[in-house]
């Protein structure tokens, strides 16, 4: 076993092969949020499309496209209640799982337990919905997010508890790159069996295995990367192995004034915590929205195949893989605040492209469809190299400021910003939809909130560099566990 004790800043070192492990447990998140944003949104307008109409989505677009616009801001709701339920959940477990003592670690019987039983029941929501029982469909879509949340938050903890501070931002770059592995395999599987060939299909030939194999697919890899997560990562040993280091971490942290356990939270730490939220919520509100609808948007908006959002997906996966590969060295050098603001920044100016987008009147598809407009693959690159560098140094902002007996909390508050948000942003959007009757409202609704977010942060949030450390070099970084 390599020793891993340090006495000095210079010596802390990234062990890139156990955060490629840990980075299993994105590899699910993603991979099932990723089936889920794209085929879920698109499930719920058809499906209140007959409810309300007595007509399938496909039909109401040929015949009266206006009236989809009116469901969406049900289906706001309905993706709202989701993310309702998860404000309340993530903080639940992150708090519930640091106090939690087993002799498999604090993290893993959470994430143990969420897998099995969201992976059962996530394949029965597009069964559900092709029988058009709504009950169901939504009954299932909670039960799976209920245990998506005891998963998702100590499985976004584990990789905290076992990084020191300074760490942190390249680990989570590693672990993002991971996840969007995860969302990229999800998101081939939508180019060939594509929700739209579905939708636009007659009742009497929808078949079930197109929607429901990207769902099964899911699950099993879900519990694959559990099962890997497990037998790689034993959470106790690796603690009291790195222990020196972790302490360490916490001298080097880049926070105001020093963490103390046995102290309340000092007023600037507090200030730096509360703007980081307020301007995560907007930035959430605004990427949200898009992801919620981008799948309506290129079917109902662009008459387009639903194969090209999974294009945008993967084109995006690409750009966002780049962007977590480089926003560690980039914050090295700029500080994790002014990354954050460059990402922010290059979000912002490709959501002003988006908003010159219109569909193309060039009929390519055997439905009818039109061809893609490419400059929304453009757009697609710049917010994921964008976002990628926010979401990057955003989570370690925030755990940085609480000692290794919080990280589950502190999680906590970083998902009850974002869920918030997402709880918020599909009714209110739905309703703008609703209201101005133009998809078009997406795009300028997701611009604004994304300069304000831009404006708030910029402002309220302090730049404060941690010390720098060296990395793992060549063989060394994959065999440091040896």
């Amino acid at each position: 076993m390599k020793n891993e004790t340090t006495n000095s800043s210079a010596s802390l070192k990234l062990n890139v092969k156990r955060t490629c492990l840990i980075g299993f447990a994105f590899f699910g998140i993603l991979l099932l949020w990723q089936v889920y944003d794209s085929w879920c949104p698109t499930f719920l307008t058809d499906i209140f499309a007959r409810q309300m109409y007595g007509l399938s989505s496909a039909e109401l677009k040929a015949g009266d496209p206006g009236k989809i616009l009116q469901v969406q801001w049900i289906v706001g709701i309905i993706m709202a209640c989701d993310n309702l339920a998860a404000l309340i959940l993530l903080p639940l477990f992150g708090n519930i799982s640091d106090r939690t003592n087993t002799s498999i670690g604090k993290r893993m019987p959470f994430i143990l337990t969420g897998t099995f039983v969201a992976a059962i029941a996530f394949p029965f929501i597009p069964l559900f919905f092709h029988k058009n029982n709504i009950v169901g469909m939504v009954i299932t879509m909670a039960i799976v997010l209920m245990f998506m949340m005891m998963y998702r938050n100590p499985a976004v903890s584990l990789m905290p508890d076992i990084t020191p501070k300074p760490l942190r931002a390249k680990a989570n770059g590693i672990i993002n790159i991971m996840g969007y592995f995860g969302g990229a395999f999800a998101t081939v599987l939508g180019i060939f069996l594509k929700l739209s060939d579905y939708i636009n299909a007659p009742d009497a030939a929808r078949k079930v295995w197109t929607i429901e194999i990207p769902f099964i697919i899911a699950s099993l890899l879900m519990v694959v990367s559990a099962m890997v997560l497990f037998f790689t990562i034993k959470e106790n040993k690796i603690k009291e192995e790195i222990k020196d280091d972790l302490e360490e971490g916490e001298r080097l942290a880049a926070v105001e004034t020093p963490i103390d356990d046995n102290a309340p939270m000092s007023k600037a730490n507090r200030n730096m915590l509360l703007a980081i939220l307020g301007a995560e919520f907007l930035w959430f509100m605004s990427d949200n929205a898009i992801g919620t609808y981008i799948g309506n948007y290129v079917i109902y908006y662009l008459n387009s195949s639903s194969s090209n959002t999974m294009i945008l997906t993967i084109l995006g996966g690409l750009a966002s893989v780049i962007g977590f590969a480089t926003a560690g060295s980039i914050a090295d050098k700029i500080g994790r605040k002014w990354t954050i603001s460059t990402g922010l920044l290059v979000t912002f100016l490709g959501l002003i492209i988006m908003c010159f987008v219109v569909p193309t009147n060039v009929v390519t598809g055997a439905n009818g469809e039109y061809s893609f407009p490419v400059l929304l693959f453009v757009v697609w690159a710049i917010k994921g190299f964008g976002m990628a560098l926010v979401h990057n140094c955003s989570f370690p902002m925030v755990v940085e400021l609480c000692s290794s007996n919080k990280i589950g909390k502190f999680t906590g508050y970083y998902y009850t910003a974002s869920m918030s948000a997402q709880t918020v942003t599909p009714i209110l959007l739905g309703l703008l939809l609703n209201m101005f009757s133009a998809w078009r409202a997406l795009p300028i609704y997701a611009t604004i909130l994304s300069l304000i977010s831009l404006i708030v942060f910029t402002l309220l949030v302090k730049n404060i560099k941690a010390s720098k450390v060296a990395n793992v070099k060549g063989l060394d970084a994959l065999g440091a566990d040896d």
